[in-house]
C-alpha cells in the first residue's frame, strides 16, 4: 500500500474561505494580560452582544470583551457562546467517528481582514457505541479578528451551522449578528468567559513542553501508536488524533511509565480517507488546565513495533478469579458438540486398552493430556506474537479459513470411513516390527497425544459461552495474562485425560469387549461424519459452493482409493454409497436453501454497520446486533432456539427494531475492531443499541427469550446520551 500524508493541515470546517490557525500560547496571554489592562484603567462600560439563539437543544450569542473600537485598535476578541440544554452536546473540530464540526461563515461582516477561530480541549463522549469528541453544558469558541481598518466600527455576521446532538441529533443553522461601535471599555463577564475558554485552547508547538518519542501508523492503516515524554507528570490523559477528514479512530489504550513522565498511546483506526489523510496531529489532555497539542512525525511501518502491553497489572485476585473461570470452561468443553468427534475417539481408546497394564493406561492418557497442552501453549506463542505484531487475533477465527476447514474435513471424513471398516491403517511391515521389538509403546503414545491435541482443536468454536471473559482478558493483556488462562483452559479441558490417568481402574469398569463394540464404533463413525458434514457446511460459507464440491469429490476420491486400495465387501461398498450420497445431499440442500432465503432468514437481517447504528439510533431506533458465523455451533443454537421463536421473532420483525447481522464467517476488520472495542474476542456476541441506552446493552454469549426482551424494552426508553 502506498499513501503518502498530506503535510498541510487540513482547514477547519467552522470557516468557510477563511485561514484556521491553531492556538498560540503567546496571544492567549496576551489577551488575558489585555483584559486585566482594560479592566484596570478603562472600566466598566456596557455588554455589547449579539441577540440570542434560543432553541431547546442549544442557545447560541456572539460575544465580545471590547465594548467599543478604540483608534488604535488592530483586533477584536469575541467568542461564539453556547449553552447547551441538559444531555445536549456539540462536536468538536474533529468529531470522531460521526457528528459534524460547528461551520461559520463570515463573509457578510463588515471591517474584518482575517478571522482566527480557536477550538478548546473537547471532551470524549461515548455514544452509540462510537467515540465522539465535544462538548457539553457550555463552550465559548475564542475568535481573534483582525480589523481591515483599525480603529473604524465592526459589523459582525455569523451564519451558523451546527449539529447537536442528545438521543437524536438537531442540525441548527441560524445568524448571529454583533455591531460594535467606536469607543472604549470592556464587558468583563464576556472576557472572563473568553479568557476561561482561551486557556483550555490547547497549546501547541515548542510551547507545549513535550517530546514525540515514537509515531507511526501500520501498514494495513488499522492502528496507530505514540509514544509522548514530558517533564510533567500524566495523571489521567486523554487524547485526540486527527488524520484528515473522512478517517477516524476509537477510544485509545493508554499506558504510563517513567512515573507517568512516558505516555503510550494505540488506537484502532476504524476509517480511512487515504486521499485526505495528513500527518497525525494528536491532542492530550490532562484535566481542565492541562490541554497540548503535537504534530507528530509518523512513519507507516510494517511489520509494526510491539506496543508495550506490560504497563500496567491486573488484581491477583482478578487473575485467579479469570484463571478458575478458564478452567471450569474448559472442563465443560468436553460435553461441547464441538468435541464430539474426538470423544468418540477417547471413548473407543479407552474401550481397547482395557485390558493393558495400568501403568501403559495412564502413560496413554498422561500423553492425551500432554496434546492438550501442547495445542493450548502453542496457540497461547501464537496468539502473543500476532498480537506484539499489532494484529487483530479472536479465538476460534482458525474456522475463517479454508485450508483449516478443509484439513479438518478431510480427516475427519478418513476417520470415519476407517471406523466404518472401508478400510484400516496400517504401518510399513519393516516399522512394525521395529515398533514391535520397542514394545509399540511409542506408536500408541503419539496416537495418544494427537488425539488430545486433535480434541483441542475442535473444541474452539464451542468456547466463547463459557470462556469470554477469560479470552478477552488473555488477547488484551500481557503475555503472562495470555499464558496463565491457557494454561487452566488447557487443564481443564484435558482433566478426564488427567482423571484416568490419576486411577486407570476405572477403565476397567467400562463393559468387557463384544458384539456390542461393533455398534458401538458405528455410532462413533456416525457421529465423526456429523461433525464432517458440519465442516462442510462451515467450508460452504467460507469458501463458496464450487470448491465445497470439489473438496468433497476429492475427498471422495480418497477414500475410495483407501477403500479399494484393498480387497472390497459388500459392507465396505455400502459405506462408501454412504460417504458418497451424504456430502452430495448436503450440497444439494445447501444450494436450494441459497435460492430460497425467505424460508431460511425469517429474519430481515441489514449488513453490520457501526456508523449505521448511531444514524438510527439518533432517530429513535432500537438496533439489534447479531455477530454470528457458520462455524458458530452456539450462534446457530442462539438463532434457532431463541431468535427465531415467538416472542422474540415477533419483537425483530414487527418494525419497532431493527436487526443487524455481522457475518463473521469470513475475515472482516470492521467486526473484529468491533468485537476488540467490547472486549471480546470469540462469538456468539449480541448487543441491543437504543435512545436509552446509545453504549448499548450487551447480552449473554447463551442467549435467552427474557434477556432479549428485557434489553429491547430497556433500549428503546428514551433518555439522553452520557458524556464520559
Amino acid at each position: 500500500m502506498t499513501v503518502r500524508f498530506s503535510r498541510k493541515r487540513s482547514k477547519s470546517p467552522s470557516a468557510r474561505d477563511k485561514r484556521d490557525v491553531g492556538a498560540r500560547s503567546l496571544w492567549t496571554s496576551a489577551l488575558i494580560g489585555l483584559f486585566v489592562a482594560f479592566s484596570t484603567f478603562a472600566g466598566i462600560a456596557n455588554a455589547v452582544q449579539s441577540e440570542q439563539f434560543s432553541s431547546p437543544p442549544v442557545n447560541a450569542r456572539l460575544i465580545s470583551a471590547q465594548d467599543g473600537i478604540a483608534p488604535t485598535t488592530q483586533t477584536l476578541s469575541v467568542g461564539l457562546a453556547l449553552e447547551l440544554g441538559e444531555g445536549w452536546k456539540a462536536y468538536w473540530r474533529s468529531p470522531g467517528e460521526v457528528g459534524l464540526a460547528p461551520e461559520i461563515d463570515w463573509r457578510a461582516s463588515e471591517n474584518i481582514a482575517d478571522v482566527t477561530f480557536l477550538w478548546p480541549a473537547p471532551e470524549r463522549f461515548t455514544a452509540f457505541g462510537i467515540e465522539n469528541f465535544g462538548y457539553h453544558d457550555e463552550v465559548v469558541f475564542p475568535v481573534q479578528i483582525a480589523l481591515e481598518r483599525p480603529g473604524q466600527p465592526v459589523e459582525l455576521n455569523a451564519n451558523v451551522q451546527i449539529l447537536v446532538c442528545s438521543d437524536l441529533c438537531v442540525p441548527l443553522e441560524f445568524d448571529l449578528l454583533l455591531s460594535i461601535p467606536q469607543g472604549t471599555g470592556i464587558d468583563q463577564a464576556s472576557a472572563d468567559s473568553i479568557a476561561e475558554f482561551s486557556a483550555r485552547v490547547p497549546v501547541e508547538g515548542a510551547d507545549a513542553n513535550i517530546a514525540t518519542s515514537g509515531s507511526f501508523l501500520n501498514a494495513e492503516l488499522t492502528e496507530a501508536t505514540f509514544e509522548f515524554t514530558s517533564p510533567i507528570p500524566f495523571d489521567a490523559p486523554d487524547i485526540f488524533v486527527e488524520l484528515g477528514d473522512g478517517t477516524a479512530l476509537g477510544k485509545p489504550d493508554i499506558r504510563l511509565g517513567d512515573q507517568g513522565r512516558t505516555l503510550w498511546a494505540q488506537l484502532p483506526i476504524l476509517a480511512v480517507n487515504e486521499a485526505s489523510l495528513t500527518i497525525p496531529t494528536v491532542t492530550i489532555t490532562d484535566g481542565v488546565q492541562r490541554a497540548l497539542t503535537v504534530v507528530t512525525d509518523a512513519a507507516i511501518v510494517s511489520p509494526a513495533p510491539p506496543f508495550d502491553r506490560a504497563r500496567t497489572s491486573p488484581d491477583t485476585f482478578d487473575l485467579i478469579w479469570i484463571a478458575l473461570i478458564a478452567f471450569v470452561g474448559g472442563l465443560i468443553l468436553n460435553i461441547m458438540p464441538c468435541v464430539l468427534p474426538v470423544l468418540s475417539i477417547k471413548l473407543s481408546s479407552a474401550v481397547k486398552s482395557a485390558s493393558r497394564p495400568k501403568a501403559q493406561i495412564r502413560a496413554g492418557f498422561v500423553a492425551a493430556a500432554a496434546g492438550v497442552m501442547a495445542f493450548m501453549w502453542s496457540l497461547a506463542a501464537v496468539l502473543y506474537v500476532l498480537q506484539q505484531f499489532g494484529l487483530s487475533v479472536g479465538w476460534g477465527i482458525q474456522f475463517q479459513s479454508p485450508v483449516f476447514v478443509v484439513l479438518m474435513f478431510t480427516l475427519l471424513s478418513v476417520f470415519a470411513a476407517n471406523l466404518f471398516g472401508l478400510f484400516e491403517f496400517n504401518l510399513p511391515v519393516a516399522l512394525q516390527t521395529r515398533l514391535g521389538n520397542a514394545g509399540g509403546r511409542g506408536a500408541s503414545l503419539r496416537a495418544d497425544f494427537f488425539t488430545g491435541a486433535f480434541g483441542a482443536v475442535m473444541a474452539t468454536p464451542c468456547s466463547a459461552p463459557f470462556l469470554g471473559s477469560a479470552i478477552a482478558f488473555a488477547l488484551a493483556g500481557r503475555g503472562m495474562d495470555i499464558a496463565i488462562v491457557f494454561t487452566f483452559l488447557g487443564l481443564g479441558l484435558a482433566s478426564p485425560y488427567l482423571l484416568i490417568a490419576a486411577a486407570p481402574q476405572m477403565v476397567s469398569a467400562l463393559p468387557k469387549p463384544g458384539r456390542w463394540m461393533a455398534v458401538f464404533k458405528f455410532v462413533l463413525a456416525g457421529l465423526l461424519l456429523i461433525t464432517a458434514l458440519w465442516l462442510m457446511f462451515v467450508l460452504w460459507g467460507v469458501a463458496g459452493a464450487v470448491q465445497t464440491v470439489t473438496v468433497a469429490l476429492l475427498v471422495l476420491a480418497l477414500i475410495l482409493m483407501l477403500t479399494f486400495g484393498k480387497r472390497g465387501s459388500l459392507f465396505q461398498l455400502a459405506g462408501v454409497a454412504v460417504l458418497a450420497v451424504l456430502p452430495l445431499v448436503s450440497i444439494s440442500i445447501l444450494g436450494r436453501t441459497e435460492t430460497s432465503a425467505p424460508s431460511v432468514e425469517k429474519i430481515a437481517w441489514i449488513a453490520f454497520d457501526r456508523g449505521d447504528i448511531a444514524r438510527r439510533v439518533s432517530q429513535g431506533e432500537v438496533v439489534f446486533v447479531d455477530v454470528t458465523a457458520d462455524w458458530c455451533l452456539t450462534c446457530k443454537a442462539n438463532k434457532s432456539l431463541i431468535l427465531e421463536r415467538d416472542p422474540v421473532l415477533t419483537s425483530l420483525q414487527n418494525g419497532t427494531v431493527t436487526p443487524m447481522q455481522a457475518d463473521w464467517t469470513r475475515p472482516d476488520d470492521a467486526i473484529t475492531r468491533y468485537l476488540e472495542n467490547n472486549n471480546r474476542y470469540g462469538i456468539p456476541f449480541n448487543a441491543v443499541y437504543g435512545p436509552a441506552a446509545p453504549d448499548g446493552i450487551i447480552l449473554s454469549e447463551i442467549l435467552s427469550t427474557d434477556s432479549v426482551l428485557d434489553a429491547i424494552a430497556q433500549a428503546g426508553t428514551r433518555r439522553t446520551a452520557d458524556t464520559q
